[in-house]
């Protein structure tokens, strides 16, 4: 499903029309990536929680040459599944 697609079907069942549903997602996107970047998280009930995880730096291998790389520490969005959500993808 794509970010339009997702607009769409909010449009349908919240009766509005697709351009404020897409605001809406575009609005909802950019205050979970904010509240990441700045470090917190953002917690769903029921759906899950976005989190922040640090990866440190470490040694890795070039898959083509063998050759030892040095890979840089970094942060990524993490998601953790709520047990509903996992209850409805495994009735």
């Amino acid at each position: 499903m794509t970010k339009n697609e997702l607009a769409e079907k909010i449009a349908q069942r919240a009766d509005l029309g697709v351009g404020q549903a897409r605001d809406v997602v575009e609005a909802v996107i950019d205050a979970v990536s904010d509240e990441l970047a700045a470090g917190g998280e953002v917690s769903l009930a029921g759906f899950g929680k976005f989190s922040v995880s640090n990866r440190s730096a470490r040694q890795g291998r070039n898959p083509a040459t063998g050759e030892t790389i040095n890979i840089a520490a970094s942060r990524a969005a993490k998601f953790s599944a709520a047990s509903a959500l996992k209850k409805r993808l495994n009735p």
